[in-house]
C-alpha cells in the first residue's frame, strides 16, 4: 500500500470519526478497527460510556463513494428489517461521504463457532433464516436486479482470467478455450431453469453473526442481493470456500433444505432435480469465487485468501466428477489446474506472502 493510500484513509478516519460524534450519543465515541472484508469497505467498532459502567458499541462502515455505493445496502436493510430478517439496524447514514452507523452484532462469526457437535443446529437456524429471506417480497422502491446471462457469464469469466491466465500463468489452447465456453454456458443454462427467489449472493459462515440469546443469526453484507436460483444461497452456505463438511452430512442438510423450501413453494423438484441444481449452481459460484480470490490477492494486494482457492477449486473438481456432460472440464481440472495450483500455492506460502486482511 502507498503512502498516499494510507494518507487518504488516515484522512477518511478523521472524518469518520469527526461524523461519529456528532451523532447524538456518541460525543466521545472511540473507533478501533474490527476485520475488513473483500472490498474497499472498511469496519470499526465504535464505542462510548453510557450511564455508570455501561458502554454502548455500534459498527462504523466506511465505504468510499469513489469506490462503493451504500445506497443498495441501506435500501436492502431497511426493507429486510422491516420484513423481519435479522440484519443490523442504521442507526445513522451519511451517503454522500460514505458513512453508516449501524447496530453491533458483535464479532462471534458463525465460522468459528462451528465444530461437529453444534453444526447441526447452527446450520438448521442458518437454513431457517435462508428461507425466509428468500421468501422476502420485492420492496416497492428497490427492485433487485436480476441474476441473469451478463451475470452469470461476467463471475465465470474471473476463473480463466484472474485464477488461469493471471495467477497460474496457463496460457490456453483454442481447444482449452471452448472447453471452458462450453462448460459456462452448460451451467448458465442449468442456474437460469431455476425457479427465482431473493438471493443474497454471499451468505456463508462468514457472512452470519451468532449472538446471545439468539436462535437466528445477524445477516451482514447483503448489498449485492439479487433475484436469482434457488438453489444459489445453499450453495455459499453448504459448500462454503471458508470450511467443508463431509459428502453425507451435507448431503442431509441439502435435502432437508429441499423439503421445507418445497414445502414453502418456492419450487417443485424431486431429490434428484434439486441435487442437479445445487452441484451445477455450485460449480458457477465456485469459478467466481476462485477467479476473486486470486483477484484479491493479485490485484488488492490480499493474500489472506490465497489458501482458500484449493478448497474452493476441489469442490468443482468433487463436482464435475459426478457430470458425465463435464468430464473433460474435469480433467482439465485435474491434469491441469490443479497441478499448476499446488505449485503456485506452495510457492506462496514458502515465501511467506503478507495477510493484509
Amino acid at each position: 500500500m502507498t503512502n498516499s493510500t494510507h494518507s487518504e484513509q488516515d484522512t477518511r478516519l478523521d472524518q469518520l470519526t469527526r461524523w461519529v460524534r456528532q451523532q447524538p450519543g456518541w460525543n466521545e465515541a472511540r473507533l478501533v478497527p474490527v476485520s475488513g472484508d473483500a472490498s474497499f469497505r472498511r469496519y470499526f467498532r465504535a464505542t462510548t460510556s453510557g450511564q455508570g459502567t455501561q458502554k454502548h458499541t455500534a459498527i462504523v462502515m466506511d465505504a468510499p463513494p469513489d469506490h462503493e455505493d451504500c445506497g443498495p445496502f441501506v435500501r436492502i436493510a431497511r426493507h429486510w428489517q422491516q420484513q423481519g430478517i435479522s440484519v443490523p439496524a442504521i442507526l445513522a447514514e451519511d451517503l454522500n461521504q460514505g458513512f453508516l452507523l449501524l447496530e453491533d452484532f458483535g464479532d462471534r462469526l458463525m465460522l468459528g463457532c462451528l465444530n461437529g457437535v453444534n453444526a447441526d443446529e447452527l446450520y438448521q437456524q442458518a437454513m431457517t433464516e435462508l428461507l425466509a429471506i428468500q421468501q422476502l417480497p420485492p420492496a416497492a422502491d428497490w427492485p433487485l436486479p436480476a441474476y441473469d446471462t451478463e451475470l452469470l457469464d461476467r463471475e465465470m469469466a474471473l476463473f480463466p482470467d484472474w485464477l488461469l491466465a493471471r495467477l497460474l500463468g496457463l496460457d490456453l489452447s483454442t481447444t482449452e478455450q471452448s472447453l471452458l465456453e462450453t462448460t459456462f454456458a452448460f451451467l448458465r443454462e442449468s442456474a437460469l431453469s431455476q425457479p427465482e427467489v431473493t438471493v443474497h449472493r454471499d451468505y456463508h459462515s462468514r457472512n452470519l453473526l451468532i449472538r446471545p440469546d439468539q436462535s437466528r443469526p445477524g445477516v451482514i453484507d447483503f448489498q449485492d442481493a439479487v433475484t436469482g436460483p434457488v438453489t444459489y444461497d445453499l450453495v455459499s452456505l453448504l459448500k462454503d470456500c471458508y470450511i467443508t463438511w463431509p459428502e453425507a452430512r451435507r448431503n442431509k442438510w441439502l435435502e432437508h433444505y429441499r423439503q421445507i423450501s418445497h414445502a414453502a413453494g418456492l419450487h417443485n423438484a424431486d431429490e434428484a432435480t434439486f441435487r442437479q441444481w445445487f452441484e451445477l449452481m455450485g460449480m458457477q459460484r465456485h469459478l467466481k469465487a476462485a477467479g476473486i480470490f486470486a483477484r484479491l490477492s493479485l490485484r488488492d494486494d490480499k493474500h489472506g485468501y490465497l489458501p482458500d482457492i484449493p478448497r474452493t477449486v476441489g469442490y468443482l473438481v468433487e463436482a464435475s466428477s459426478r457430470q458425465p456432460a463435464l468430464r473433460h472440464f474435469h480433467r482439465f481440472l485435474t491434469d491441469t489446474v490443479m497441478p499448476a495450483l499446488h505449485l503456485v500455492i506452495t510457492d506462496n506460502m514458502d515465501s511467506g506472502a503478507p495477510d493484509s486482511l
